[in-house]
């Protein structure tokens, strides 16, 4: 292959963050051969979902468990990695009111105590008031509805990054 899929280690540096903080997916997929059609955003996406799918429910859990607080406290000390603080600043989260602000760590901490991990949503292109009301909505979830729809949204989230990255 070409470009920045000559090794590897390239390829990993390039697409290792796409699933947040698990270069093991973009190592992954690597390792099992690439598809002819992973030089697009839709093919290298199929081709990451597939190891991430493969993986046993602790790994994807672990993915899960990367992923940052909306509007949280990382957020506000800056310490998200770059491609969460671009989509948390499309949906307005860096714009929080006092209140906003305050309503989203109570419902992060519910949701953490209730299912373990962090509320996982694709914000770009959302308000925060629809970003709250499926916050809301989904915390009344049972635990295996809610690990399916995190994880759906985890696999969203890479398209998004991807198709930023590639044609």
């Amino acid at each position: 292959m070409t470009g920045f899929f000559e090794t590897r280690d390239a390829f990993v540096a390039r697409f290792g963050g796409v699933f947040e903080h698990s270069p093991w997916i973009a190592e992954a997929a690597w390792d099992a051969g690439l598809p002819s059609g992973a030089d697009t955003a839709h093919g290298l996406h199929a081709a990451l979902v597939a190891q991430f799918r493969a993986a046993g429910r602790e790994r994807r859990l672990g993915v899960l468990l990367a992923h940052p607080d909306l509007a949280g406290r990382l957020a506000v000390r800056g310490e998200l990695t770059a491609d969460s603080t671009a989509e948390q600043a499309s949906a307005g989260l860096d714009k929080c009111t006092p209140e906003e602000y305050a309503r989203f760590q109570e419902l992060n901490d519910a949701y953490k105590a209730r299912f373990g991990f962090p509320f996982i949503l694709a914000v770009r292109g959302l308000t925060r008031a629809a970003i709250l009301e499926n916050f809301e909505s989904r915390v009344a979830n049972d635990a295996e509805t809610e690990f399916a729809t995190a994880t759906n949204q985890v696999e969203r989230i890479a398209l998004l990054r991807l198709k930023e990255m590639l044609p």
